[in-house]
Order: structure tokens, then sequence, then C-alpha cells
């Protein structure tokens, strides 16, 4: 393999792995983790506002019960048979369901149950522990001139009780069950408790309501639904803090919307009766008088007798005549509650019409008949007709009587509410669990803010394809000793199986794909700014090649600041100087066999001066033939020009960049300025790289190299 057969190798090898899609849910995974302290303390923020909110929330019970519509019909309307339709209809479920919640049905339940009086219970700590206390009140009244103040009710014993004024004195003290009649501000206060449960000194603020607001109140706590499409069942469901109260209320309801569905079946009733026997006599009196016009027209013509073609023929207009009836009546009906285009008008029109065509043949048929027998046939039909509507009301009215003293409405009540155990709120997992994700967002989201302020490039993909220059590693963040630290030790030697120490041999690997294959190659090892690890990177990879037992040599050239220490009292800047050779300068490291370093050494000149001109060229030259890895740890690029005249002396440069520290202008500038002075082997490190959860090492991808497993 040639040398660019090897770099091409080393570039794809770099290629971050982009085919699978999951691939950004693993780096947001990662970017998540490496702020893992702050999410831990928004969770457990978020735990612990969650467990306070579920027990600062009153319990909830909620009771139901069910109720039956008879959407077929009442009593009344199968007294009255098809008649009945003209006076009664039953209400559909979704008319009922508005009648349960309607004023006239909870203003009598607000007054039954005592709902326009309430006694909150004071005490933060007591809610928190849910040992509040708890009274019903029967009656209260207070004065109008300060009902809006706040009233407090002081529990005194275990079943007495004290009033106190707004201004804090005592009122009146008195039993359960005792009524208190106390003059206030020209005014009487009036109050009795029905029930009392709490600890001594437990208070309650007095609350009257008005009779609206009450309504209002209970209306909001309701839910009445129908069960299923058509059914004809409701489910009617209330919410109280007190189980018992929740389903004595919602009993109280069913009853009196039972009872108001009755007395309005009973008006209903009583009126449908009146009516049919007001119109009775009229129906009698043309009755007779159809009787009497037969009798009259018999006597003046005498006996006729009709033939059994007649009288079928009588029969059937009789029978046409009564089913045109009730089809008058359903369609009045339809007409009252639809529009004619509706379908239930159409078909009883379209049966209307074919009854009066059979009516109309059957009259033609008659007309050929003699004109004796077509007038008694006439005359029959009415009397017949006549006589059939007035037993129908007479039925009807005898049958209305009966109804009116048994009606039981159209409704009933299938189930009433029982007394529930367990709260429907709070619902403390959900909340818990809810308080925790809510936590969880808004972590991320600060994270996510957090990231926008510092806006560096995090990509190695895009530095790669902004700058063509690859990305050989991407190194973790290590939590280990500072880099300052004068004792400093390399990872890949006190821990090489962290994932630092595998990122550090990727690289080492695509350094050697990159390296001349001829000679001791010298590297340079720089960094943008300071800070971003480079000296780290330099001794880390100088130890590498140390213990794969090649003779390597570490250069501190950051003449200013160097952080590498030999041990010797002399270093680069002697060097540079002539004041003394290498060998007497590298020093062998005590942390890897083949591992020698040169400090940066003490100089009163320029560190720029000593490296112009040919001096630190033959010094590399000198290093090459006494070692076979010369790696040179440079200044930082942006703060001195020392690594632009080191860069023209080396075989290859590596620039660290800091994970989310650099813009990718200030990257592109860099490499811009660089490649003034030659173009040679160049590549960038990241480092300081924020974990990647589901991963199984920094640097997958960028480099050929397996897991480095703890178990092998």
């Amino acid at each position: 393999m040639d040398s660019n057969d090897q770099k091409n190798s080393v570039n794809q090898a770099s290629e971050p792995l982009k085919t699978d899609d999951s691939i950004d849910l693993l780096e947001v995974i990662g970017i998540l983790w490496a702020k893992k302290h702050i999410i831990f303390v928004f969770l457990l923020m978020g735990g612990l506002f969650g467990f306070l909110l579920m027990n600062w929330i009153r319990p909830e019970y909620t009771s139901d019960a069910m109720i039956q519509v008879d959407i077929r019909g009442n009593k009344v309307s199968r007294a009255m048979g098809e008649m009945g339709a003209l006076l009664d209809m039953a209400s559909p479920s979704d008319a009922e369901i508005e009648l349960v919640k309607s004023r006239s049905v909870l203003a009598y339940v607000v007054e039954e149950e005592h709902l326009r009086f309430n006694a909150v219970p004071i005490g933060k700590m007591d809610r928190l522990l849910h040992r509040e206390g708890r009274m019903d009140i029967d009656e209260l009244d207070i004065p109008e001139i300060a009902r809006k103040e706040k009233w407090i009710a002081q529990v005194t014993g275990v079943n007495s009780y004290e009033v106190i004024t707004p201004e804090g004195a005592v009122l009146a003290k008195a039993d359960i069950g005792e009524t208190i009649r106390a003059p206030y501000a020209g005014d009487t206060l009036v109050m009795r408790v029905r029930l009392m449960r709490g600890i001594e000194g437990q208070q309650f603020v007095l609350r009257q309501l008005t009779p609206l607001s009450a309504i209002r109140s209970l209306a909001h706590k309701l839910s009445v639904s129908e069960k299923g499409k058509q059914t004809g069942i409701i489910t009617v469901s209330l919410k109280h803090r007190y189980a018992d109260r929740s389903a004595s209320i919602l009993n109280a309801i069913a009853d009196t919307y039972v009872r108001r569905n009755v007395e309005k079946r009973n008006a209903e009733a009583e009126k449908s009766l009146k009516f049919l026997e007001k119109q009775l006599p009229s129906i009698k009196a043309k009755l007779d008088s159809s009787e009497k016009i037969l009798a009259d027209y018999r006597h003046k013509i005498g006996s006729v007798d009709l033939t059994g073609e007649t009288q079928v023929h009588l029969q059937k207009e009789v029978d046409l005549q009564k089913q045109l009836l009730k089809l008058d009546q359903q369609y009045q009906e339809a007409t009252r509650l639809f529009k004619q285009e509706h379908p239930a008008v159409q078909t009883i029109a379209k049966q209307q019409n074919k009854l009066r065509a059979e009516l109309a043949k059957l009259k033609a048929n008659a007309e050929k008949m003699p004109l004796t027998q077509q007038e008694v046939l006439r005359l029959q039909e009415d009397v017949q007709v006549n006589n059939a509507i007035y037993n129908t009301m007479l039925n009807n009215i005898e049958q209305l009587r009966v109804v009116r003293a048994g009606e039981v409405g159209n409704v009933r009540v299938v189930d009433y509410a029982m007394v529930e155990d367990r709260p429907s709120k709070p619902k403390k997992t959900h909340i818990l669990m809810g308080a925790i994700a809510a936590s969880f967002v808004m972590a991320a989201l600060l994270i996510y803010l957090l990231r926008m302020l510092h806006n560096g490039v995090r990509s190695s993909t895009e530095v790669e394809n902004t700058t063509g220059v690859s990305v050989y590693a991407k190194i973790p963040e290590h939590h280990g000793k500072s880099s300052k630290s004068k004792k400093r030790r390399p990872i890949v030697i006190t821990d090489p199986e962290d994932r630092v120490s595998e990122s550090f041999r990727s690289l080492l690997t695509s350094v050697d794909f990159t390296l001349p294959t001829q000679g001791h190659p010298v590297m340079m090892i720089s960094g943008l700014i300071p800070g971003v690890g480079k000296s780290f990177v330099s001794l880390n990879l100088a130890a590498l090649y140390a213990e794969a037992g090649k003779k390597t040599l570490l250069i501190d050239a950051d003449m200013r600041r160097g952080v590498h220490h030999s041990g010797s009292k002399m270093g680069l800047a002697e060097l540079l100087g002539g004041t003394c050779e290498l060998a007497a300068v590298a020093k062998p490291s005590p942390e890897a066999e083949n591992l020698f370093i040169v400090s940066s050494g003490h100089s009163r000149l320029s560190p720029s001066e000593l490296l112009r001109g040919d001096n630190f060229k033959n010094l590399m030259d000198e290093a090459r033939k006494q070692f076979e890895v010369v790696i040179v740890d440079t200044p930082p690029m942006s703060m001195v020009t020392d690594a632009e005249l080191i860069y023209p002396v080396v075989d290859m440069s590596l620039f660290v960049l800091h994970y989310g520290k650099h813009s990718m202008n200030e990257i592109k500038e860099s490499v811009n300025k660089i490649n003034r002075f030659g173009d040679k082997p160049k590549a960038f490190v990241m480092n300081h790289c924020e974990r990647e959860a589901g991963k199984y090492g920094y640097g997958y991808g960028y480099g050929y190299y397996g897991y480095y497993s703890k178990n092998k």
C-alpha cells in the first residue's frame, strides 16, 4: 500500500458512521449524559416538588349513580295509544342530561344538603400531613355587613367550638347540634354544626355562598353522560372532598330529578285528561248525529239490505279511515319535532298519500253501486268511524285516570351512589411521574440553552467537510488530574482500559498511517487556544509510542509556560542557545520505558528568536538520529508564532480542538494560517468530548480499532 492509499484509508476510517439514523439519538443521549449532574439535580427537585404536590392536594372522592330513561315513551303515551303522541313524547337522553344539571334540580339539592355553607380547614402543615379536620354546617347566616370578611370557627373540645369574628374576638361558643344566635354589628349571626372532627385548636374559615354560586359550584363538580349511544342509560358522577357527602349529594340529585320527572308526567296526564274530557261531549254529539241521520234515512226509504260485497267494501273503508287518522296524528307530532324535509316526516306523508289513494279507489268503486246503497254506505261509514273515535276516547280517559293515580315517570334510578373507600384524586403516581418528567424536560432545555450560549463546533464531520482536514480521534472528557499538575501521569499507563486510553490507541493507529515510513518522524502537537489539552495529548501519545517499544522523545517547546518536566535544570532553551547537548538534556521518564523528555528550559531571549534560524532544524536532525519518534509540544497558535516557526521543520502536525469551544471561523482561520507555511500532513484531535451513551468508545469510526474490553 503506497502513502496515498494509506492516507485515503485513514481519511475513510476517520469518517463517522452516518448510515444509521439512530446516531442522532445516541448523540442527544450522550449530550444529556455529559450533563447528568444537572439532570440529577432537576430530577431530585422535581421528585421533591411532586411529593409535596401530591400531599398538598386534598383527597377527592367520586361517586356515581345510574339512571334509566324510557326512550319508548311513558304511561300516558301507552295509555292513549297513537293518540298519545299528540300530547306527549319521551325526552331524548341529551335533553334528560340537561335536565339533571338544571337549576331547578340543583337548587333544591343545594338547600336540602346545605351546600351554601362551607367550613374550610386552615393549616399548611396539617394539609401536607393529611390531618385536617372536618366541619359540616346545617345552618349559617353571617351578618351581611361582614359576610365577605374572614370568620373563623375553632375547635375547643371533642364536641364544642367557638366562633371568632374578623376582628379576632370570640363571638360565641356552642356544642355540635346547638344553634348559635349571637348579635353582631346590629345584626345576628346564626350557626348550627351537624358534624365536627378535629383536634383542639383546629380552625376553619366559614363561608356563606349565594344560592347561584352554590348551584354553579355543584354543577362544576357534577358530570352527566349517556352510557353508550341511544341506550337511555345515564351515568351521573359527583366529585367531593368527603366520600359520604359525595354519595349523599348525588343520591339527592337522583331522587330530585326522578321526583321532578314524576311531577311533570302527572301534570301532563292531568292536562291530557282534561283535554279529552272536554272533547268527549262534542265527539258524542257527532256520533249521535250520525246515528240519527242514518236512522232517519232508513225510515225514509224503508229497509235496505246491503249485499255481502257492499259489507266488505264498508269494512275496508272504515279500516282505511282509522289508519289514516293514526297517520294524521303521527304526522302532526313529527312536524312539531322535525322540518318538512326530515325523512321521518316524508315517510309518514308517503303512507298518507298511499292510504288516500286506496280510499279514492274504493269511493270510485262505490259510485258504481245503486244510489240508495251508496248513501246508506256513506252514512254507516260515518257512524262506525265516529263510534270508533268515541270508544277510543272513553278507553283513554279511563286509562288516564289510572295513570294519573300511579304515574312513576319515564325515568328511574337503576343504581344509587355508594360511599367510595378510595379517593379518585390525587393520582399520586401520575403526579410524581409527571413532576419528574417535567423536571427532566426542563433540565434538557437548560442543557440545550447552555449549548446554544456556548455555540462551539461539536461535530467532527462538520470540521472535516468545512476544512478538508481529517479528525483523527475524539478524546472523551477525562476527570482525572489537571493538565497543569506537576505530577501528571499519562492515562494510557495508569488506566489502559479506560475509554480515553482506547481513543489514544485510535489516534496512534491513524497517525502511523500518515507518518512517512522512511526515517524517524517528527510531529508537532499544538492547540488553537490555551486550555484545550494539547500537553495531555502529547504526553499520552508519546507514552503509547514508548510502550510500543519505540525510543520516543517528547520536547516541551512552550518556553513561556512549560508543563513537561524532566528533572533537569536545562531544556530546549539551553539547547537552542548552544549551551548544552541533546544527550545531556533528554532525561528518561519514570512513567514509561523508552520515553525521554526535554523540558522547556530557561532563557532571557525571546522564544521566537531562539526558534528562528537553523538551530531548531539542526536540533531536529540530531533528534532523528538518536530517537525513533520525536513529538514537539508547541504553544497555542493563537497566542504566539512559535508553532508557525516549528511547523516547516516537522513531518506532521496535530492540532487539538476543545469540544464545543471553537467557532468554525476560528478553525478555518487557523488552517489557512498554517497552510501559508507549507502543505504538510495535518489532522485534528477533538479533546474533552462529551460522553456518548450507547457507543463502545470514543473514536469509533475514526480509526481501525475495536472495543477495548476489560474482560479480555
